[in-house]
């Protein structure tokens, strides 16, 4: 049973316009337009969100003509679920056996 968390992905996710990203691409692949109009971001800002994403396997990308589609990778969000699912479960474990250290 895992009962650690990927810290760095956190710390990816932890930042709201980079949650808000991977929000919207969990719908639908969009393009850097999209996702400008749907946050409000600036072109430049959102680009260096959009290079962590992509640098932390978040999310991949796909070239079409002059613009560049953002697609989330489901399989990085689904693992890091199953590490937090984990977690509830040794915490659930804890709770019925009465695992507790003593003081000293």
């Amino acid at each position: 049973m895992l009962t650690s968390v990927d810290t760095d992905l956190l710390r990816v996710l932890a930042d709201p316009l980079r949650l808000r990203i991977v929000t919207l691409l969990a719908r639908e692949t969009l393009c850097s337009t999209h996702l400008i109009e749907e946050t409000g971001a600036r072109q430049t800002n959102l680009s260096n969100h959009l290079k962590v994403l992509r640098e932390a396997g978040v999310v991949e990308t796909e070239p079409c003509g002059r613009f560049t589609y953002y697609r989330l990778k489901p399989d990085v969000i689904a693992t890091l679920a199953g590490q937090f699912a984990d977690l509830a479960e040794a915490a659930r474990a804890t709770a019925e056996n009465d695992v507790k250290r003593s003081c000293p």
